[in-house]
């Protein structure tokens, strides 16, 4: 595969390099276990600097119109779709997604939300009379962003782009498994004419620069996406400020599969949702829940399938599965695997070992399970990984409380005839549902119920996230 040539000399604070002082984090290529190349190992008076920068900027940056603000996100989405190959290269070097996926979804996804995210500037209701009250939404202030490694581009600009048009400033940590766009969004951002201090980047690890984040007073508000833990943590350390913390977690998605479904193409595209990047998708559906009088017909469809997801080296055009985006997370995934053996899943696909003829990487077979118990390690906590569970249920009744019956409640897709599936997802305890594979918008709210966290991205709903609201009576 090609490496990535990107560097990182420093933090990126107040529209300039600022040198680290307390060493650095490497960062590994989890296809070869080499370093790519190393990131500042932040501190919290690297915050408080970026803080600082950030609090400066803001007043002549929310006092701009919301319509240079929205040309600022056009301008930076096009900068960002000029260094496509760029930012491909350093996500597949950095965590491992293939490249095809790295040029597409990690790429056009991000410029898609940038265009929607400033298409709302001209409608939305910045002011409104509510009889003898004006109604004013107005930038809350410093935003704090923390985002994960798997879409390491994505996340950070579902947070930016609606931060920026409300008029906020940013102060912001990637993920030290996967920092290399960050440097090149600050740069983009700076040559879209974002002015200095108004996105700022911090390395580092969560224990430290991602606690100073959380717990700064002069941050008002954190975004996070990440692990239900993580986000536990934030929002317990963010409570004595009383700073708004809006997290999207983690996910168990279901796919309930009906008996009137097309079932080739329900099938096909539960194991796409359930393998795509690897299984490191939040909103991945990891469970597939077929009738049980049809379970021996989708575990043959599901299998045959799983044939065409190649694993091997994600610089290869042909490679559908990279490495995961770490070798602890591979061992992590290798021990739900055995765990779904020893629990008495019955495996059809895959399994424990690693994948014939790659020996160094943190690789993992697509592996599926049959006959899985619903209230199983396997079928109730996030694997992360590509791993499909498929649990047969006996009725509409039961398919509805297996799907429901875990502490998470981000996605699910239901198949099936399109009234009867519509009907199914009105019962589901999720935020978002796809019912015969309904395409992806970016105008739609994304977030979730339960632990899959609080808060809205996306669309307008995202937008108002990052307002507060004002109450003037005359």
């Amino acid at each position: 595969m090609t490496p990535s040539t990107h560097t990182v000399a420093g933090h990126w604070i107040g529209g300039e390099t600022v040198t680290g002082s307390a060493g650095t984090l490497p960062v590994v290529n989890p296809a070869t276990g080499e370093v790519v190349t190393e990131t500042p190992a932040g501190t919290a008076a690297d915050v408080d600097r970026a803080v600082t920068a950030a609090r400066a900027a803001f007043p002549a940056w929310s006092a701009t119109t919301p319509q240079h603000r929205a040309d600022v996100l056009r301008r930076l989405g096009a900068g960002l779709a000029a260094r496509t190959e760029e930012i491909a290269q350093a996500i597949t070097a950095e965590m491992g997604s293939p490249i095809g996926m790295s040029r597409t979804a990690q790429v056009a996804f991000p410029a898609a939300v940038l265009e929607s995210i400033a298409g709302l500037a001209d409608d939305f209701a910045w002011t409104e009379e509510v009889g003898n009250s004006l109604i004013v939404r107005e930038p809350i202030g410093v935003v704090g962003a923390i985002a994960p490694w798997n879409f390491p581009l994505q996340q950070i600009v579902s947070k930016l782009a609606p931060a920026l048009l409300a008029g906020n400033t940013m102060v912001f940590k990637p993920s030290e498994n996967a920092p290399l766009t960050a440097r090149i969004l600050a740069e983009a951002a700076a040559e879209a004419g974002v002015p200095a201090g108004v996105f700022n980047v911090v390395y580092g690890t969560g224990a430290t620069v991602g606690e100073a984040i959380s717990a700064h007073p002069d941050i008002d508000m954190i975004s996070f996406t990440g692990s239900t833990r993580a986000g536990q943590r934030i929002a317990a350390v963010a409570a004595a400020s009383v700073k708004r913390v809006a997290l999207e977690l983690g996910g168990k998605g279901a796919n309930i599969i009906l008996d009137d479904a097309d079932l080739p193409a329900a099938v096909e595209r539960g194991l796409m949702m359930a393998f795509s990047n690897g299984g490191q998708v939040c909103g991945a559906w990891p469970r597939m829940l077929v009738p049980a009088s049809r379970q021996d017909e989708v575990v043959a469809l599901a299998v045959e399938a799983a044939k065409q997801y190649t694993v091997g080296d994600p610089g290869d055009e042909a490679t559908r599965i990279g490495p995961m985006a770490s070798e602890a997370h591979r061992q992590k995934v290798v021990g739900y695997i055995e765990r779904g053996i020893a629990d008495g899943a019955r495996l059809v696909f895959g399994g424990p070992q690693r994948p014939e003829g790659l020996t160094v990487g943190a690789y993992v077979q697509p592996t599926i399970f049959a006959d899985v118990d619903p209230a199983s390690a396997i079928a109730q906590e996030e694997i992360f990984g590509p791993v499909l569970t498929i649990i047969p249920y006996a009725d509409e009744e039961e398919a509805v409380a297996i799907a429901n019956g875990t502490v998470y409640g981000l996605t699910s897709g239901v198949f099936g005839e399109p009234e009867h599936a519509l009907a199914v997802a009105r019962r589901l305890r999720v935020g978002q549902v796809d019912v015969n594979a309904g395409r992806w918008n970016p105008l739609a709210p994304f977030g979730g119920y339960k632990h899959s966290g609080n808060g809205r991205e996306f669309g307008r709903m995202g937008l108002e996230e990052f307002l507060e609201t004002k109450s003037i009576q005359r």
